[in-house]
């Protein structure tokens, strides 16, 4: 047991580097939904792409992440088939003024389409700078709240994942959930993301307990959470916790104070794979998360590893993603090839980690698989659909 609290308060010492990256601030956007935003294109002529990258900040980190999202990026279109793409990369320096101006720069450069940045106060601002000009942005953020006008998300939305997860679990008999979550922003939008898809899935929440991040604040509110989740009936704990940050704690400390999970399964809104000491976690055996196909994502950081030397980041797919979006669609020889319309084709796109698809207020739909740890190993126990309109997602 010591051992385990050991490994968990290390993890737990870790910068949430990821919820850094996608839970930002955002100021709004007014712009019409239903606008059929994006410039019409000669399907003969090189697409102009400006690529937006948060280089230029000076910090090793976003210098690192620019490298890989333009390699990415470049790689995607030398893989395209047929299409032609001009790509002009341009730094925002981590900064939503300065994204605002370097996506103002790039319109006037001629870019028919914004593909970036990360962060999502720079998206955010990049989306409304450019309204006026009839361009579209592909951010790298997976943060709802910018999602919407011109402005659509590539990265991996709570929303896609905690539907996912629902409706598997429902058709396993699960229907009584308590919802577990860190008190930050981060924590409450995927609340707010589990609580919908449960409802929507006919499922009911029977409880909402939260927790301050910090290995003290976890273990201060061990036996608050455990009483709730003996007498509501749950046959399932919901958690957002991260897989590298606050899950170590919460999945040795609910169980070691008496949590039965086998009659209620943890459920995670984050992946449980990326961090190989989560196998070793007794109190997540039989649980259940998501992830994305494996054989596809291995496809592209080979590939990737291979031309380039090293393996990419996380994130770099999200770059190539987007080229590969919009190569399928220019192929298709249509003017409106980059207009709201057409990057919301209800088939989707081939991407780095399986099929996805942009939807009209601006997130995404990803095949995700569901998984298990049994006996320290991951288990997938349904596949990721290969084409969206079958059963899964």
């Amino acid at each position: 047991m010591f051992a385990r609290f050991r490994n968990a308060r290390k993890a737990a010492a870790r910068i949430f580097a990821f919820l850094s990256l996608a839970w930002l601030a955002a100021c709004d956007v007014t712009l019409d939904p239903n606008a059929n935003v994006g410039p019409q294109i000669d399907p003969e002529d090189p697409v102009q792409v400006a690529l937006l990258v948060p280089g230029g900040s000076g910090e090793g980190s976003d210098a690192f992440l620019a490298k890989n999202f333009e390699n990415a990026a470049r790689l995607a279109i030398a893989d395209l088939n047929g299409p032609k793409v001009e790509l002009r990369v341009y730094n925002t320096g981590g900064s939503p003024a300065l994204a605002a101006d370097a996506a103002r720069t790039a319109v006037n450069d001629g870019a028919q389409i914004i593909l970036g940045p990360l962060f999502a106060e720079s998206a955010n601002a990049v989306g409304v700078a450019v309204a006026g000009d009839n361009v579209n942005v592909l951010a790298f953020s997976n943060n709802p709240t910018i999602a919407g006008g011109n402005v659509f998300v590539l990265g991996s939305t709570f929303d896609n994942t905690a539907d996912r997860l629902v409706r598997y679990a429902s058709r396993q008999g699960i229907s009584r959930y308590v919802v577990l979550h860190g008190n930050d922003f981060g924590g409450g939008v995927g609340r707010d993301s589990i609580t919908r898809a449960v409802e929507r899935n006919g499922g009911q929440v029977v409880a909402v307990e939260n927790y301050p991040l910090s290995q003290q604040g976890i273990f201060s509110s061990t036996r608050r959470i455990l009483s709730t989740v003996r007498s509501s009936g749950a046959q399932a704990v919901f958690t957002t916790a991260s897989a590298n940050a606050d899950l170590p704690i919460v999945a040795t400390a609910l169980p070691d104070a008496g949590m039965d999970t086998a009659a209620s399964r943890f459920i995670g809104l984050t992946r449980w794979d990326t961090v190989p000491q989560l196998r070793d976690l007794p109190g997540l055996e039989g649980g259940l998360f998501a992830m994305p196909d494996q054989s596809t994502a291995l496809l592209f950081e080979n590939r990737y590893a291979a031309t380039y030397g090293s393996q990419p980041h996380p994130l770099a797919g999200l770059a190539y993603d987007g080229i590969a979006a919009i190569g399928a669609l220019v192929a298709s020889g249509n003017d409106d090839a980059l207009t709201k319309a057409a990057l919301t084709t209800p088939q989707g796109f081939r991407g780095t980690s399986g099929i996805f698809r942009l939807l009209p207020n601006g997130l995404n739909e990803r095949a995700l698989a569901v998984a298990t740890i049994q006996d320290n190993q991951v288990v997938i126990l349904e596949q990721a659909q290969r084409s969206f309109g079958g059963a899964g997602l």
